[in-house]
């Protein structure tokens, strides 16, 4: 699914990472783990195209995904990528089932699919009673849900999640776990997190650690 090669990225003379190479399965859940400034958010930045490497190769699904244009490489990560941040990003003034038919509608998706589409998804995460909500409705752990339903309303191959329970408590933070196992079970979905969450690195099928910008770990044994 993911086959990153030597990819090393820096910011002006800081340079944070130092040729990191990744292989990762289709179904897999993968936690990325390190101390702050270690390069774990960017490394997960550059593997999800909101970022780009300095210099290495980037494949998802087999594609090469830095030798497409601008226009494509925004088309695939829209299509092909789903995003998850510690801090929800719900647009205040649009109710849950608004907020997560965006990258459907954004993709061109007809307006009567996207809803169906997110009406699903919202009933599948337990939030069929609100829907109608606006995010300040709604409590950390209903938002992240939102969230996690927006990330996945365009059948991503893949989701990238950044500290997805780092906002939450500790009972939301475990619920949110578990849901990630049961659409990994469910749909064979794949998952890169980012987290400093002990407990939910150990959970998953491999825990990385980014040490000085270089990953540990990161290739599947053969």
């Amino acid at each position: 699914m993911i086959e990153a090669q030597n990819l090393k990225k820096s910011y002006g003379n800081l340079e944070v990472l130092k040729g990191v190479d990744l292989q990762i399965k289709q179904g897999e859940v993968v936690s990325i783990v390190g101390k702050s400034g270690a390069g774990k958010s960017t490394l997960l930045h550059i593997l999800g195209t909101l970022d780009q490497g300095d210099s290495g190769s980037l494949k998802i699904d087999g594609i090469e995904v830095f030798g497409l244009s601008a226009k494509k490489l925004a088309a695939f990560r829209n299509s092909q990528i789903g995003f998850v941040f510690q801090f929800h990003h719900l647009l205040p003034e649009f109710t849950a089932l608004e907020n997560v038919c965006i990258p459907a509608f954004i993709k061109k998706t007809a307006e009567s699919a996207a809803m169906a589409r997110a009406k699903e998804l919202l009933d599948y995460l337990g939030l069929a009673d609100r829907m109608d909500h606006k995010p300040t409705q709604l409590s950390g752990g209903e938002q992240q849900r939102v969230a996690v339903a927006r990330s996945l309303i365009n059948h991503p191959s893949i989701v990238f999640a950044d500290e997805p329970s780092g906002n939450l408590d500790s009972s939301s933070s475990k619920e949110l776990h578990q849901l990630i196992f049961k659409l990994r079970e469910d749909f064979d979905q794949t998952f890169v997190i980012v987290t400093h969450n002990e407990e939910l690195a150990q959970m998953s099928d491999r825990r990385l650690e980014m040490i000085d910008g270089r990953l540990n770990g990161g290739i599947v044994a053969s």
